[in-house]
């Protein structure tokens, strides 16, 4: 891909200084120039979002690139502070405000030297393939784009391969113990048949209208480039991992044993929770909500009657036949029908409902062992591909049917799919607000949406509320172990422990999530953190407006901004409620 410098870029934007336009068109013309450039260094996420321009290209990793973006990020926060906010609307200035503040945090976080840690036991390049299932194949040019993309796949693993072992050199890897799963995961990219490759996939599928001798011609192309670029390449890079990268892993875990690993952690907290909470005060807000939700269990247990104490109740939940289904098929037709039933009760709760749909497909086979139960993919920028609901049917015996309603209402409607479709669907903002993403906000409106299930009557039966009351404790809990793996020492084992202890979670699913916590540490304060803010607004809104409070108003006014810091979005309800 060919960078940009810093100078070049500025001197691009700079001659709309001396066309007579007002600071308002001078800043919208910055802002799109500078989604233009995220694209073009993006591109994966650009055809992730349905633009096909950079279809044909893997991103640039490569320690060059991503020191010219560092140096870019620079040049662009000079720019923005140098603007004066006082001569822009209101908008404008929320739209500065973000922009500088998503540059700063870009900037700060640069010398800790994270991305030389491209990969994790969730997501890297050993599944790249993955993306494919984000692209549309409607024409010839789609199958050709994904063609060169797959004849330059060597050019990226050696990126990658180079990032890594500068992540060697600079004490800046994973810890072992989540990263002796990629092996498994590489060597399913090894394979014997062409066709059998995740990548060959988008050509077992082609246009009714496709001429035969072009389906065939692009078949024979798929399985030449799969046998001789990309088989080989991950050949090496199995190679490289287990000779070079696992044995130089780390042997323990937590941020704090890496470079300037607490201070890291602290900026980690502050990142992720647009915050100013240390990790400790985030440990000690964790264990005082794991002992309040703990409470509300109890009252559960005793309502059910159940015989015990709370830890033989979550056994019983773990175990017990009654709550779990053993066909994956039965298990995906009860998420179908959940979310089919929550439909006509959104308008109770909400003015505006997002025109984009979503749909439910089953996480791949090759990946759901080593993730978790659920995640959402946003959908399409312009609205073409709708977004999805993934669900984990591997080993349904360990999936309650008492979890289905609060994890739909946090993947799907009202939460993540309503709030990232309203957000793309925003009018009269610069495109990078569309896609402006504030884990604290995103993930923590997703886990207030669990709540509103009681308001939409969908916690009709005490185990359901168990339900949503067990994926509230696995947040709370994700407080207490993400800062005590990560700052406080706490071994993997004590995390496990702790979480068994606490949550009616299987084993399973334990063990996947405190896993994710270790490889991406930081990320799982964000929900909770960004719930218990949505809900003070409210509880403020509801005692200062009284009987003039409109909950779906109030829900307009937390939405109709798309993601925003917490901060912000606590100025955006005072102004609503004054």
């Amino acid at each position: 891909m060919r960078f940009i410098p810093v100078a070049l870029a500025l001197l691009i934007l700079l001659p709309t200084l001396s066309r007579g336009e007002s600071p308002t068109e001078q800043l919208h013309a910055l802002f799109e120039a500078e989604w233009q450039y995220n694209l073009r260094e993006s591109p994966t996420m650009a055809s992730s979002l349905g633009d096909k321009r950079y279809n044909d290209r893997w991103p640039d990793v490569s320690l060059k690139a991503i020191e010219q973006r560092h140096q870019h990020d620079q040049g662009l926060l000079q720019r923005l502070v140098q603007i004066d906010a006082t001569s822009l609307s209101e908008p404008d200035r929320l739209n500065l405000d973000l922009l500088r503040r998503q540059t700063q945090v870009s900037l700060d976080e640069f010398p800790f030297l994270w991305h030389l840690v491209p990969l994790n036991q969730r997501e890297g390049i050993q599944d790249e393939s993955s993306l494919a299932d984000s692209l549309p194949f409607q024409e010839t040019k789609d199958y050709e784009d994904w063609l060169t993309r797959l004849k330059t796949f060597p050019d990226y693993m050696d990126q990658t391969i180079a990032l890594m072992r500068a992540g060697i050199e600079a004490g800046m890897v994973q810890p072992q113990v989540v990263m002796q799963r990629l092996p498994g995961q590489i060597k399913r990219q090894i394979v014997e048949d062409p066709t059998a490759s995740l990548y060959y996939k988008p050509f077992k599928t082609f246009p009714p209208d496709m001429e035969k001798a072009e389906r065939e011609r692009l078949e024979r192309e798929a399985q030449a480039v799969i046998r001789e670029r990309i088989v080989p390449a991950y050949r090496k890079f199995l190679g490289f991992f287990e000779r070079e990268y696992f044995p130089a892993c780390l042997k323990g875990i937590g941020a704090s044993r890496l470079p300037r690993g607490q201070e890291f952690y602290a900026f980690l907290t502050r990142k992720h929770t647009t915050t100013t909470l240390s990790p400790r005060e985030i440990h000690e807000i964790g264990l005082a909500e794991v002992k309040r939700i703990r409470a509300a269990m109890e009252k559960i247990k005793q309502e059910v009657g159940f015989q015990g104490s709370l830890a033989e109740f979550f056994e019983h939940l773990r175990t017990a036949p009654q709550f779990h289904f053993t066909d994956p098929n039965e298990l995906m037709t009860a998420y179908l029908v959940f979310s089919k039933r929550v439909d006509p009760l959104l308008t109770r709760v909400f003015k505006k409902l997002p025109r984009i749909p979503f749909g439910i497909e089953a996480i791949p086979n090759h990946m759901a062992p080593d993730t978790t139960t659920a995640y959402y993919r946003p959908p399409a920028a312009d609205g073409t591909r709708a977004g999805t609901y993934f669900v984990n049917l591997y080993k349904p015996e360990t999936r309650p049917k008492y979890e289905i309603p609060a994890l739909s209402l946090h993947e799907a409607m009202p939460g993540h799919h309503l709030q990232i479709a309203l957000a793309t669907e925003l009018e009269n903002v610069p495109e990078f607000r569309k896609q402006f993403f504030v884990t604290a906000f995103i993930e923590g409106w997703a886990l207030y949406s669990e709540s509103l299930g009681d308001e939409m009557g969908l916690y009709d039966d005490p185990y359901s509320k168990f339900g949503q009351l067990t994926y509230e404790m696995w947040r709370a809990i994700r407080l207490v172990v993400d800062s005590g793996m990560h700052s406080l020492e706490w071994s993997r084992a004590e995390a496990i422990q702790y979480f068994k202890d606490n949550a009616a979670k299987s084993e399973l699913d334990i063990t996947n999530e405190v896993d994710r916590y270790i490889a991406w540490p930081g990320q799982a304060l964000a929900y909770k953190i960004g719930e218990l803010k949505i809900k003070e607004l409210r509880q403020r809104a509801e005692k200062k407006l009284g009987s003039r409070f409109d909950l779906r108003e109030f829900h307009d006014v937390i939405l109709r901004n798309g993601a925003l810091p917490l901060d912000l979005l606590e100025q955006q309800v005072d102004n609503w409620i004054r």
